[in-house]
């Protein structure tokens, strides 16, 4: 367990308790990244739930940290494949003459994952559309192997003093390399 929040998730801005398991404080509106049932993914805090006397619901998953100022970059070219990978999908519909209206994509932040997202009824066959703009942008994105250093960076315990990974105020982590990620 950890510290709970309620933090709003993802595109379709679902919300959840998320336990910070450092304890660590956030304010409301704070920008974090969690570890949820899908992957790692972005978020909004919209309140510390020991400050308010309100029936916590189920742990959805981890707060991790705040979105540091790598992670705004990631995020930046997290949005350019999303918006190409949506433009992409459009034109293969089109081409293919599929009735289908694609509402948008959402692409997670440890890049493992891809989400289209359509009005109404879809037909079998955009499903093997979206596998394939799926594959090609996760490769485009270059994620795989890098979202094991976003989850764990060194290693269990990134940026603890137990790790002696870096520490508050350094500029990153001399073992995994993940700047503003350990001890901060």
């Amino acid at each position: 367990m950890g510290k709970p929040y309620l933090v709003k998730i993802g595109l379709m801005g679902d919300v959840g308790r998320y336990d910070s398991p450092d304890y660590r404080s956030y304010v409301r509106d704070d920008k974090v990244i969690c570890r949820t049932q899908r992957g790692l993914e972005s978020g909004t805090v919209l309140c510390d739930l020991e400050a308010h006397d309100v029936n916590a619901p189920e742990t959805q998953g981890e707060l991790l940290r705040s979105i540091s100022s790598d992670d705004q970059m990631i995020l930046k070219r997290l949005q350019r494949h999303r918006d190409r990978a949506f433009e992409a999908c459009n034109a293969l519909l089109k081409k293919e003459r599929i009735s289908a209206t694609l509402m948008d994509v959402e692409h997670l932040f440890d890049g493992q994952s891809i989400f289209f997202y359509f009005l109404g009824e879809v037909p079998e066959r955009v499903h093997a559309i979206t596998d394939q703009l799926s594959e090609t942008y996760e490769q485009k994105v270059q994620f795989r192997k890098f979202a094991e250093a976003l989850t764990e960076g060194c290693g269990p315990g990134c940026g603890t003093t137990a790790s002696k990974c870096g520490s508050s105020g350094s500029s990153g982590c001399a073992s995994c390399g993940m700047s503003g990620r350990c001890g901060s």
